[in-house]
């Protein structure tokens, strides 16, 4: 914030806008998955997603407020680490 400010003040027609939701979302998914979208992933019933959670052996998630979400990127190493586990055994 310091540079942005320093920068700022040397150069101010310079300056190029960004949108400041640009910024935020940098490195973020576009929307969390929720249990349902986990039991569709997967095909399976969305109690045993709740059974998962339940047990920690399904893709972790986490809660925002009341509500459980899945990051995307965690899903996707929860696949690759099943896969892997599979071509093991």
């Amino acid at each position: 914030m310091w540079a942005q400010l320093v920068e700022d003040a040397v150069s101010p027609t310079t300056r190029i806008q960004t949108d400041p939701r640009t910024t935020l979302r940098a490195g973020l998914p576009d929307h969390y998955l929720t249990p349902e979208d986990i039991a569709e992933i997967f095909k399976v019933p969305l109690e045993t997603v709740r059974q998962w959670r339940k047990k920690r052996v399904g893709p972790p998630g986490f809660r925002v407020g009341k509500y459980l979400r899945y990051d995307p990127a965690d899903v996707h190493r929860y696949i690759g680490e099943r896969k892997a586990a599979d071509m093991a055994a």
